[in-house]
């Protein structure tokens, strides 16, 4: 039986589904638009300060049957973003097909790390240092978002920027841990730099999901 589910989950008819939930779009561009959000199990990026350490394994979330997922998500909302984990661990062509079909909007949110698929209305790119995006990625990233965790996060996000197309909308955004320390130099960061934006996590201000 495991092998089947297997097989249907690396064909992308099944997901390992961690969480879905309908709430307010936190960051980026879209901040303060509802939005469906389905959580993919799965990633090997390995970010040390990430907030979702639970998402890594993909074998403790179940794998789980797009049609639901897509049932789902049709009763809440046009908008509706796929994150992780790292969703591109996984073919995401059946699951953005099958949204598009009944009219939705899909929004990724991705390190980049892996083969781009699926259909996308938004594809936020947030690389990371640990595992580079592939080239294909930041010649269709509509929002570069570069996580500011140190200070040598500011180079990093200027040689990010530097292989992102030109329409592309870069943000800087502190990690919440580090938010007293860096948000004020991100803030003088983009007032010199002003081709970039702030992003804040504002869900975690307004306390929501």
């Amino acid at each position: 039986m495991k092998k089947e589910v297997q097989n249907l989950v690396d064909k992308g008819v099944m997901l390992p589904l961690m969480e879905e939930f309908y709430t307010i779009q936190g960051e980026g561009f879209h901040k303060g638009t509802a939005a469906y959000f389905i959580r993919v199990g799965g990633c090997d990026v390995g970010c040390h300060w990430c907030d979702v350490k639970e998402s890594w394994n993909a074998e403790l979330h179940p794998p789980t049957a797009i049609e639901a997922i897509v049932e789902n998500a049709s009763k809440y909302s046009k908008t509706i973003v796929i994150t992780g984990g790292e969703p591109l661990t996984w073919d995401m062509g059946p699951l953005t097909q099958m949204l598009k079909e009944r009219g939705m909007q899909t929004h990724i949110e991705t390190s980049g790390a892996y083969k781009l698929t699926g259909t996308w209305d938004w594809i936020c790119l947030s690389p990371k240092k640990m595992k580079l995006p592939t080239e294909e990625v930041y010649k269709v990233a509509n929002e570069l978002k570069v996580i500011v965790f140190n200070k040598d996060d500011f180079r990093f996000a200027e040689e990010q920027a530097a292989k992102v197309n030109k329409e592309c909308i870069l943000y800087l955004q502190p990690e919440w841990s580090k938010r007293e320390k860096m948000s004020p130099l991100i803030v003088d960061y983009v007032m010199q730099n002003p081709q970039w934006k702030v992003s804040l996590q504002t869900h975690k201000y307004l306390n929501i999901p």
